[in-house]
């Protein structure tokens, strides 16, 4: 989480680094800096809460601050310390001619901390990163040479970083490294960009390096040094970044979050194209190099994932055991990585993420590729951490996604994990999945027919927007989904939102059910719709107020639920991929009418970075 951005060149550095910053808030929002270099002086300008209170500081002093064509900025989702302007990045040493933006945990920062207190220095905020720059500035002092005493100080860094060092006393340069923590650098016209992710600079430049673990660039407005932990020159790696920057433009709608919901036809098209042509072929995954002769072996399977990427784990779980009779586990990598690692080379462990950089799911990941584990990776970003520790890579093809709460890119998910379902059962020799291929090719019109008559959905949101608890029940493939529907809700308006199974709302959920309790039953046709509308009405006999989500025309249905949100008929199978939709838009209409900020929902971040 948070955003890191630099420049160096000869343009004026802060409306870079403001720009840049606003770029990645869905990254971090509750406090927010720079460090620029004026006239030979390094001055930082610092704001707690949204960035538009950074650029009122600086609009103070914007003429003189203006002239400064080198400098670094943060925004920040605190870990260390309140979000207050103090702990706020750039953190300075004692003489303030260091400043250092960081990304990540210093694990060891305490123990640093105390070594650098009884040599003298003060410290100033609760942070894990003002180590860095005491840290930084002692090296300096001893070697003279920035590099050097970067190189240095991270040798004595444990833990996770993404870092940028300026000092007052090496002119046009910035230093920059990483560990576990992603970060990139930009290359123009004799100027250099530094980022956290892509949308920081895609407006500048398409071209980029990607720092790899304990690598160091020196940046001057004409050079880039690069080298290794052990000072060996490496050759710079340039790619072309797959972004435009129409991607971080609303496009006339009032949340990125809308926007990004009303793109997911096109998404499940993006993803489809190239892979799924016609009912009577067979799916084709060029990004998956896994050996149909390994996949044969294979007799277990292991997801790892965060989050809303959990619940799209869970639906994979579900038809690839459907589809293709292999066990598969599904676990929060937060948990996998903190108990014995059970795993070799008949499994295939999947890593699912959004950004690519869940330090959670990376950890697990690199954990189960020790003991032989092939490995692949389902993410939206193929430029990311994880796709670059993959041995196998499903990019999901969402584009870039703004809104905290994840939405295009869930979709983008779920529908790859059909994909890959579809491929392994024809590789095992199934070949009767024509009917789910054809509800696949369809489903985008279907799901432009739930975004083109909101109306339901918009009606029901007004009436439940005062709810203070909600619940959501689902059988089967659909319990994912309810989970889904929960968080989305609980993420953006902060309302007490919890998924269950149906079947077990009667083994105590069921006493928290009065008048004022919401309960909404995703009510897909198939072999659980009866199980499903009799835990309802169960539901209904203790007096709660129903909503169903619903393919079904049954009339009946009326006297039973306050509510009715209909979809189009879809098959049970993929009816998770067009159920979530209604959900999705529901959190939002509910969030917009209670005022909340929906893009920047509070104490969340787009990408968790740190574990």
């Amino acid at each position: 989480m948070c955003g890191i951005v630099g420049y160096i060149g000869s343009k004026s550095a802060l409306n870079i680094l403001l720009e840049g910053l606003t770029n990645l808030e869905y990254r971090g929002y509750d406090s927010a800096g720079v460090a620029v270099s004026v006239n030979g002086q390094v001055e930082l300008y610092k704001a707690e809460g949204k960035l538009q209170n950074l650029k009122d500081v600086v609009a103070l002093k914007k003429e003189h601050v203006e002239k400064s064509t080198i400098g670094i900025g943060h925004i920040r989702w605190a870990t260390h310390g309140a979000p207050t302007t103090v702990n706020a990045h750039p953190h300075s040493c004692n003489c303030g001619k260091v400043a250092v933006v960081h990304n990540g945990i210093i694990e060891n920062y305490k123990e640093l901390r105390e070594r650098l207190e009884k040599n003298g220095c003060t410290f100033r905020s609760q942070t894990d990163t003002e180590t860095v720059a005491h840290l930084v500035a002692s090296k300096f002092a001893q070697t003279k040479d920035l590099t050097e005493a970067v190189r240095l100080a991270t040798k004595e860094i444990e833990g996770a970083y993404a870092l940028c060092v300026i000092h007052q006393d090496v002119k046009d340069t910035i230093v920059a490294t990483r560990r576990n923590a992603p970060l990139l650098v930009g290359i123009g016209e004799n100027e250099y960009y530094l980022a956290s992710d892509v949308p920081a600079i895609i407006q500048h430049t398409k071209k980029a390096m990607y720092i790899d673990d304990n690598q160091i660039v020196t940046l001057t407005p004409n050079s880039m040094k690069y080298i290794d932990a052990n000072k060996n020159i490496l050759e710079p790696k340039i790619e072309h970044l797959p972004w435009e920057p129409v991607a971080l433009s609303k496009m006339g709608y009032k949340h990125f979050m809308l926007k990004e919901i009303h793109e997911q036809p096109d998404v499940v098209r993006n993803v489809l194209s190239g892979k799924l042509r016609a009912m009577d072929e067979n799916i084709t995954l060029n990004e998956v190099t896994l050996n149909k002769d390994k996949l044969k072996e294979l007799n277990r399977i292991q997801i790892v994932a965060c989050g809303t990427s959990l619940h799209a784990a869970m639906i994979g779980k579900y038809i690839i055991e459907d589809f293709c009779g292999i066990p598969v586990d599904v676990e929060p990598a937060s948990e996998f990585i903190y108990r014995r690692t059970i795993t070799d080379e008949k499994t295939l462990v999947i890593g699912v993420s959004q950004s690519g950089e869940t330090a959670d799911t990376i950890t697990a990941v690199r954990q189960a590729k020790a003991l032989g584990s092939h490995i692949l990776i389902v993410t939206n970003r193929p430029d990311s951490t994880m796709a670059r520790e993959a041995d196998s890579l499903i990019p999901v093809n969402a584009g870039i996604e703004v809104s905290v709460a994840a939405t295009k890119s869930y979709m983008a998910q779920v529908l790859s994990f059909y994909l890959l379902a579809i491929y392994m059962a024809e590789v095992k020799g199934k070949n009767n999945l024509e009917k789910l291929k054809h509800e696949l090719i369809i489903l985008p019109q279907k799901i432009e027919e739930i975004l083109a008559h909101k109306e339901e959905i918009q009606a029901c949101a007004k009436k439940f927007a005062n709810s203070k608890d909600f619940i959501f029940i689902a059988r089967g493939i659909n319990f994912p989904t309810a989970l889904e529907g929960a968080l989305k809700l609980k993420e953006i308006s902060y309302i007490n939102a919890t998924g269950y199974t149906a079947g077990e709302l009667k083994h105590g959920p069921i006493a928290m059910l009065d008048e004022s309790m919401p309960v909404l039953s995703i009510l897909m046709l198939g072999k659980v719709y009866e199980k499903i509308l009799s835990n309802s009405e169960e539901a209904k006999a203790r007096n709660a107020r129903m909503i169903a989500l619903t393919n079904s025309t049954d009339k009946k249905l009326e006297d039973l639920f306050e509510s009715i949100i209909r979809v189009p008929e879809v098959d049970e199978m993929l009816s998770p991929a067009l159920a979530i939709v209604p959900l999705q838009l529901l959190a939002y209409y509910i969030a917009e009418f209670l005022g909340k900020d929906v893009d920047q929902p509070r104490n969340l971040a787009k990408s968790v970075t740190v574990e």
